[in-house]
């Protein structure tokens, strides 16, 4: 087990590494740069502003004198907000996409999961086909038309949800239910699928036979095994709801972390790019191996190799 935890955190290190280096090559090639703006500069305060933010420097010494920044905790300046860091500004926006992606997460599985439990045990009866047809339509539409919908008919026709920010409880609303809605259809269907499986085993005919509840059954005997699947579902499902966030925090005007990498991209803030690319990057590679590691502790049938 020590063996493996050691492994997989190398390969999550070196993911990094490599991701960094991706995106910084990637930032480079695009045309354009930081310090374009409609108003005419001049090159000597082109050429200034290159020095000052060290980007007259060749792209392998920007790319190391970086890295032996981000290694000490520094994240580097903001190009385009002036005196602020990339490290504020990170801290300061992840609590709100943290907060808008873990209730998001949380009401995928807890829906996800009851609701294929439900359809597997009512297999074949109108309840399952309700539970399909909604599952089915959720994996088939994007969340930015799921949260356009509800923004025009709960925001602006019927005036019942508030829709820019994240200032009360009623704000979150349509921010989860779009950013969830995907998810949880997927898990409903993944979960169905592994339960049908899990309730044809011996051990669920021997509950059966003993009179057992199906309640009990279903959420104490069954469950166990068949949310494996889910389980292995988180890794991608975090990376659903950062990449998903990016969207959803833009249509409903949410000052999170996702709204920044947009307005960072598009305004070239190099140091931004980098740090919040790799920021995230780090967050989805070590969640994922977390991910891993709780399969041993779910079923300790289950070899880590």
């Amino acid at each position: 087990m020590a063996n493996y935890v050691v492994k997989r955190v190398a390969y999550a290190f070196l993911t990094i590494f490599l991701i960094s280096i991706i995106t910084f090559a990637l930032m480079n090639m695009i045309p354009g740069g930081p310090f374009l703006s409609e108003k005419a500069v001049s090159p000597e305060t082109t050429q200034a502003l290159k020095e000052k933010y060290g980007l007259d420097k060749s792209l392998p010494e920007q790319y190391i004198s970086y890295m032996g920044k981000l290694l000490q905790g520094d994240l580097g300046l903001s190009l385009k907000q002036k005196g602020r860091t990339a490290n504020d500004i990170i801290f300061s926006t992840f609590p709100v996409s943290a907060s808008l992606g873990g209730i998001s997460i949380l009401v995928a599985l807890i829906l996800g999961i009851t609701m294929g439990s439900v359809a597997a045990l009512n297999r074949g009866k109108w309840g399952d086909s309700v539970l399909m047809v909604i599952s089915t339509l959720g994996i088939a539409v994007p969340s930015f038309v799921v949260a356009t919908a509800l923004m025009v008919t709960f925001g602006v026709n019927l005036r019942l949800l508030p829709t820019m920010g994240l200032k009360t409880p009623l704000h979150y609303i349509m921010p989860v239910a779009a950013l969830s809605f995907y998810p949880m259809a997927y898990i409903t269907r993944l979960m169905r699928s592994s339960m049908l499986d899990a309730l044809n085993q011996d051990y669920i005919r021997t509950a059966k036979a003993k009179g057992v509840s199906k309640v009990v059954m279903l959420f104490k005997h069954a469950l166990r095994n068949a949310i494996i699947p889910v389980i292995t579902y988180v890794g991608p499902l975090l990376a659903y709801t950062v990449t998903g966030s990016f969207v959803v925090e833009t249509i409903f005007n949410i000052p999170g972390l996702g709204r920044e990498f947009i307005n960072c991209i598009s305004g070239r803030d190099y140091p931004m790019v980098m740090s919040t690319t790799i920021f995230l990057a780090a967050l989805l590679v070590f969640m994922n191996v977390l991910v891993d590691i709780c399969y041993k502790l779910v079923d300790p049938r289950i070899k880590l190799k």
